[in-house]
């Protein structure tokens, strides 16, 4: 990425590219709010300021960070608990999301399936943290009415084989006929829904007919029999259609990766945004979400290198549909210890995480010295904060892969952070997840003390 200032729209920081960079650390030490211990309630207390929001999306600068998931879990609480948000939808695949909701809100007292999360990386979702906030939202739920019970909820585009099984396991119980019918169309995938990427490489590069069109089919079959008023659209029939989309969303995204990171970018950040709305429009008008996704999902993408070389993002298209009326709050820190791989699909390693470059946003907030905060600029009182943080400057990335020896080029982007976000958490030091153990068999288990996780 060699992204220059040339190379971005004037209208993100108009004539302020010529900021002095030196302002910024005094300001960000002038405005930051030091945030308290996660277990104070004064925690929570910070953010009641968003209360009023539709959707609150929040950040990660990486999936391994233990702090980042902690401090988003005490955030959603307080959103839960004292300000009616019930759904929370996150960067993950939409059945094994599924499952967590079903156990969160009592649908199934006992029936987990064990092996959920078990797709690289298993770590992100298959952790202690998520546990804990997983046992919680039961506790929660158990207190309250089924209809206002909180959901959660999976936003990914992934899972081509549990959803192809999810649609066709529903159609089954419901109308065997569909069930054959559903069969026969999605038998064009079943021979790549293992290895789905190969799919994408035979139809886009070997000239294989695509399968788009039967999963389209199968898609509008499913809507069709609803609006005939021949299926009743309760909550099996909206996870199996939801399951559904997923489906046809797949198919298109791992035809995509074939012609480049843009589409496929672009085609992900497109589903989770349509299945953000489809909850929330199946919720009522009531609904309100948190989003829990990393920094380069969430913050706006049109102020960043991603977005200049035309990528979008869910927290882009949010912030189109929604307005002041959805709040970007970014997470990160300057170093520590994340859990990452090498490689996709490799072990999980604790790395460390090195010290932030000078010319980074991370940088920024090092200097300004406040070991955790939160930093609010949508206060119309704070120009001369939002003046400052309108200048692009360097922001780090970690996935799922840290490569520390190549970290420039692997890890950073530029970002122009008042336009990005809204407000940002910022913990100087952190810490890594402690993943779950894998199940050594794929066969259901007896619930027991860890339900629904399981160690």
């Amino acid at each position: 990425m060699n992204t220059t200032s040339q190379d971005i729209p004037d209208t993100l920081y108009g004539s302020h590219s010529h900021i002095d960079e030196a302002a910024i650390a005094p300001l960000l030490r002038q405005y930051a709010e030091p945030l308290p211990d996660l277990e104070a309630k004064t925690f929570g207390e910070m953010f009641d300021r968003y209360a009023d929001a539709r959707v609150v999306m929040i950040g990660e600068a990486s999936h391994g960070t233990c702090d980042f998931y902690r401090a988003r879990a005490a955030i959603t609480q307080r959103l839960i608990e004292q300000h009616g948000f019930n759904i929370v939808a996150v960067e993950a695949d939409w059945p094994d999301a599924g499952h967590v909701d079903r156990y969160v809100r009592g649908l199934v007292p006992s029936a987990w399936k064990r092996h959920i999360f078990s797709r690289f990386p298993t770590w992100m979702w298959r952790n202690t943290d998520v546990r804990a906030f997983a046992h919680w939202l039961h506790r929660y739920n158990h207190q309250q009415a089924p209809e206002s019970r909180v959901e959660f909820r999976g936003l990914d585009v992934y899972s081509l084989r549990n959803s192809i099984h999810e649609v066709l396991s529903y159609l089954e119980r419901t109308d065997p006929h569909l069930a054959h019918e559903a069969r026969r169309r999605y038998g064009c995938l079943t021979p790549w829904q293992d290895d789905p990427a190969l799919y994408g490489h035979f139809v886009e590069r070997n000239g294989l007919m695509p399968c788009e069109q039967a999963v389209v089919d199968q898609l509008n079959v499913m809507l069709a029999e609803q609006l005939a008023g021949l299926v009743q659209s309760d909550e099996a029939f909206f996870n199996a259609a939801q399951n559904a989309r997923v489906v046809r969303a797949a198919e298109q995204y791992y035809r995509a990766i074939y012609r480049g990171s843009t589409a496929s970018w672009n085609l992900r950040d497109r589903h989770m945004f349509d299945t953000l709305q489809a909850l929330l429009e199946h919720r009522g008008p009531k609904a309100k979400a948190v989003v829990w996704a990393h920094n380069s999902h969430i913050g706006n993408a049109a102020a960043t290198e991603m977005g200049w070389k035309g990528q979008f993002n869910i927290g882009q298209l949010c912030r189109n549909a929604y307005g002041r009326h959805v709040v970007l709050i970014g997470m990160s820190t300057d170093r520590g210890q994340v859990a990452a791989a090498d490689d996709w699909d490799g072990e999980m390693h604790i790395k460390d995480i090195r010290p932030s470059r000078p010319d980074s946003w991370e940088h920024q907030f090092l200097k300004a010295g406040v070991p955790a905060s939160l930093t609010d600029w949508r206060d119309p009182q704070r120009k001369d904060l939002l003046r400052a943080l309108s200048k692009p400057l360097l922001e780090r990335a970690i996935g799922v892969i840290y490569r520390p020896d190549s970290e420039r080029s692997s890890h950073y982007f530029e970002a122009v952070l008042a336009e990005q976000f809204d407000a940002m958490v910022w913990i100087e030091q952190t810490r890594p997840v402690t993943a779950l153990a894998l199940p050594r068999s794929q066969e259901l288990e007896p619930e027991d003390d860890t339900f629904p996780f399981g160690v």
